[in-house]
């Protein structure tokens, strides 16, 4: 137990240095101050803009500023489908794969573009090279979009205007993304994760017979899949595969890939706020959160299945589902880091996880700021900011501000709008699909557990997140993997994109507004009181949102595991009477 609570510790302190650290780095990028890689990259960057006719002088208004996301999405999406249909015609086809099914193809096109990553194939089965390669195109982009919108919206709240949303993926891409991809890739290629476009090796086993040993250009997918809140794996099983996640040294280089941006946004807030006071108050307060969901899995895993150490006469941790070389708490680490950054990457079945810790990943989802998506999470964090500044406001009797500008109803109304379209994207799905079980959802598992199944799949899409929670027959044949497929597409657009849209459009409200002077009856917000009332605010809404189906899910089953009352699905076929053969014609 000491050693992996020694494991998270490091990881911990670790994420605490280099988060301010890379929070400083990118507020000089978006602030347009010099940086250390700018003799690398500039030339580059002006390159790309002549060539798309950008000037640096032009902001965007919030529409604008949208608009753009929309055209340049709606461009990547036509271009990677139409490669992913045309991949059997197409070079870099190692293994000689045909064209995949046209709703998987648009379900991975939409899923990757929206920097879900969500996966109903296996990597190694169903995409050629290139097919691959062009994921990982999608996952700097994506990862760039979110990034564009979230310091677009740090901008507009503190007053500033929106800024250029090609230059800022560009920017995000050139001096923060690829480097550091770069970086991580080599230490990785160091560690033992290949990249290469050799076809599968083949090797000869001990008994003599012959096995296929899938292979690729891993190494800068694993990277960008890290450090982009990705999660796509370029195998079937993520980075539990040795070839991407070769030993505990490359865990922790991952996991904290995964938490290093948005960590450090939080940071890059605080300076353009002129408020660095204020950015560690926020950073604690979602760090504190983190680290309680970290605990509340790391000691449910510990503490094992007490139906298995009933039968044992002894405590075991739960190593179902998980890597030996990673074990119970860097499997627990990664869950729960995974869920809350909204990467999705999975270095062990979270299937098997214990009710705590599939508790502590679906309260992640639901809650989507611990630490949330690349740059989107922490515009969504500072909207529970704004619903919190509007609540005490009320309950003092003052006129609710925020750095300066007032909270009215047209704020109100987009912050509301952001918060109420996850829900809507998680629970209608997902009641439809607990409706028509037999039908539709392909649950492996009755009961509670097969909740907890359709719940996190809708959740995982809409919060852009990608993991799976399996056990569902979303990979299968029509209709039940076309049900999959395409239900989870609305969830994952109407997750992604209608969030935007309101939160551009707030930012733009909140820019356009008039500065009010403090006075002595201003709501202080970088003090320790209304840090914890945000907290508040943010544990009582996600928990009246989504609670039912916590209760009906992971706490329901860990009272039914724990009462000694589970019983498991049935694992043989009912017999059936033989069939009357029928006579021989006379």
């Amino acid at each position: 137990m000491i050693e992996g609570l020694i494991q998270i510790a490091l990881t911990l302190i670790i994420v605490v240095a280099i988060a301010p650290v890379f929070g400083n780095y990118m507020a000089r990028v978006y602030m347009g101050e010099a940086t250390i890689l700018d003799r690398a990259v500039k030339p580059l960057e002006q390159l790309i803009y002549k060539a798309g006719n950008i000037r640096s002088a032009d902001s965007m208004t919030g529409w604008q500023y949208a608009r753009s996301v929309f055209y340049s999405n709606i461009a990547m999406g036509i271009f990677v489908f139409l490669i992913f249909m045309l991949q059997g015609f197409l070079p870099l086809n190692a293994t000689g794969l045909g064209t995949p099914t046209w709703d998987t193809a648009l379900h991975t096109t939409i899923s990757f573009l929206t920097n879900t990553d969500q996966q109903h194939y296996s990597g190694e089965t169903t995409f050629t090279y290139l097919s691959q390669l062009t994921l990982g195109f999608l996952m700097f982009t994506s990862a760039a979009t979110g990034l564009a919108v979230g310091i677009a919206f740090i901008r507009g709240l503190t007053g500033r205007p929106l800024g250029n949303f090609y230059i800022d993926l560009i920017q995000s891409i050139t001096r923060i993304l690829l480097p550091l991809s770069l970086i991580l890739g080599l230490l990785l290629l160091i560690n033992g994760v290949p990249e290469t476009l050799a076809g599968p090796a083949v090797a000869t086993t001990l008994e003599g017979s012959t096995q296929v040993i899938a292979r690729g250009p891993v190494a800068h997918f694993e990277s960008i899949k890290q450090l982009g809140e990705n999660g796509g794996g370029f195998f079937a099983i993520n980075s539990a595969h040795p070839y991407e996640n070769p030993n505990p040294f490359t865990n922790l280089l991952e996991t904290i890939a995964m938490v290093s941006i948005p960590a450090a946004l939080i940071h890059t807030y605080g300076i353009f706020a002129n408020n660095k006071k204020q950015g560690w108050l926020i950073f604690w307060m979602v760090f504190s959160i983190y680290v309680f969901l970290i605990g509340i899995a790391a000691v449910g895993e510990f503490q094992g299945n007490p139906l298995i150490n009933k039968l044992l006469g002894s405590v075991q941790p739960n190593l179902e589902g998980k890597e030996i070389r990673f074990g119970w708490a860097q499997t627990a680490l990664w869950a729960v880091t995974t869920t809350g950054t909204m990467c999705g990457a999975v270095n062990g079945m979270h299937d098997s996880l214990m009710p705590p810790g599939s508790f502590a990943t679906l309260f992640n989802l639901f809650l989507q700021i611990v630490w949330g998506g690349q740059g989107t999470g922490t515009a969504y964090l500072f909207i529970y900011l704004i619903l919190s500044v509007f609540l005490t406001g009320l309950m003092v009797g003052r006129t609710p501000e925020f750095l300066g500008r007032k909270i009215e109803k047209p704020e109100i109304v987009l912050a509301s709008v952001v918060l109420l379209i996850h829900p809507i994207a998680v629970l209608i799905p997902g009641a439809i699909t607990l409706a028509f079980t037999d039908s539709l959802s392909g649950i492996s598992n009755p009961g509670f557990h097969g909740i907890s199944q359709v719940m996190y799949e809708y959740a995982s899409a809409a919060a852009n997140n990608g993991s799976g929670f399996e056990g569902l027959a979303d990979s299968q044949p029509a209709p039940t993997g076309m049900w999959w497929n395409l239900s989870t597409c609305f969830s994952m657009l109407l997750g992604r994109y209608v969030p935007i849209v309101a939160l551009l459009l707030l930012a733009d409200s909140m820019t356009n507004k008039q500065p009010v002077p403090e006075t002595t009856g201003t709501l202080r917000t970088d003090s320790v009181l209304f840090t914890s009332v945000t907290a508040g605010v943010i544990l009582i809404l996600g928990a009246l949102t989504f609670f039912p189906v916590l209760a009906l899910g992971p706490i329901a089953e860990g009272y039914e595991i724990s009462s000694g009352k589970f019983e498991p699905a049935p694992t043989t076929v009912p017999a059936t009477p033989l069939a009357t053969p029928t006579p021989p014609p006379l």
